[in-house]
């Protein structure tokens, strides 16, 4: 039978500031993580070293900030995932708990392996993301609502444009976003491609010295 995903249309919910150009992927997830067996072992570590010292106290980093508590939405900044192209990263910040991330920009492959599991990125303009900080800043338990079919973040007062390429977010809106499901979901169309193709030409290989 195949396997079904939901559509990601709207996400509801508090907003944690993650501040700061070139949030780098070994700072969303640190090196020493990426040992894990699995992917559920990340829960909780996205951020570790901005957020803890080396004996496990607080930094007092937002995220961990008892007003922020809950956070489904992450705003960040310029430039947000770039350096390695870790997927442990977007997998450590969705198995946290935080749905999407809002930002000026995003790296490519970050933005695409968010893409890949169901973590929408979306891009502010950079008046906009000062508002919504500001916002945060004074009103932090403010719950906001991103919504990918208006592409409008809102607060309940002001509607923020959001911006995203149109194949990812037509992907969350039909529930395509997960490419090994669809991949598994054509089976036949798979075999029927298979077939089609010429049989690979065979090249004895040449020993001789």
């Amino acid at each position: 039978m195949p396997a079904t995903l939901q559509p990601i249309t709207r996400i509801i919910g508090k907003a944690v500031p993650v501040p700061g150009a070139n949030m780098d992927t070994d700072r969303i997830i640190p090196a020493r993580f990426l040992k894990c067996v699995t992917f559920d072992e990340l829960t909780g570590k996205m951020f570790y070293d901005e957020r803890f010292n080396s004996d496990g106290t607080s930094k007092g980093h937002p995220i961990d900030a008892p007003q922020h508590t809950g956070a489904s939405i992450i705003i960040g900044g310029e430039n947000f995932g770039c350096g390695s192209s870790r997927e442990h990263a977007p997998q450590a910040i969705k198995r946290s708990g935080v749905r999407a991330v809002v930002a000026e920009s995003f790296a490519e492959i970050f933005f695409g392996n968010s893409s890949g599991i169901g973590l929408p990125c979306v891009c502010v303009s950079p008046a906009d993301l000062t508002s919504i900080n500001a916002k945060l800043t004074t009103q932090p338990e403010t719950e906001w609502t991103l919504d990918l079919r208006t592409m409008q973040l809102t607060d309940g007062a002001i509607a923020y444009a959001l911006h995203m390429p149109a194949e990812p977010r037509e992907a969350f809106l039909t529930g395509r976003w997960d490419t090994v499901t669809e991949l598994m979901n054509a089976t036949a169309r798979v075999e029927e491609l298979a077939r089609s193709l010429p049989a690979p030409a065979y090249t004895p290989l040449n020993h001789a010295r």
